[in-house]
């Protein structure tokens, strides 16, 4: 599957910005689907994720009550609602799939997007 992020952008604190990540090329409801975020000069690190079987939701902590993910199953499109944006927000936000379910951690997923650039100024 082939996935294409995009939607980042510059925002000040407190705004909002929602990404969106497209997928072809494969059989989307079969994937689960999250979204990975890397600031400069440090490591790829989970945000949030929704599982292929039963839709549901995982996020990491500090995401928590700002970030929603959600999916269209038939526009084969995953979203990413970030509300609430803090200068800690900033970095290169990449979309990933992998046919397993409820992981976490980067080298679970067999695909990615090219990222998109969030950047949040304050």
């Amino acid at each position: 599957v082939q996935l294409q992020a995009f939607g980042g952008g510059l925002v000040q604190a407190g705004g909002y910005l929602r990404l969106s990540c497209a997928a072809s090329g494969g059989t989307f409801t079969r994937y689960s689907m999250a979204w990975f975020r890397q600031a400069p000069g440090k490591e790829r690190k989970f945000v949030a994720g929704i599982s292929w079987s039963d839709g549901s939701l995982y996020y990491a902590d500090h995401v928590k009550g700002r970030f929603t993910i959600s999916r269209d199953n038939a526009q084969n499109t995953m979203y990413l609602q970030m509300n609430s944006l803090k200068a800690e927000d900033t970095a290169v936000y990449y979309c990933a799939a992998t046919k397993a379910e409820q992981r976490l951690k980067y080298g679970d997923y067999d695909y990615w997007g090219q990222g998109t650039q969030v950047t949040v100024s304050s």
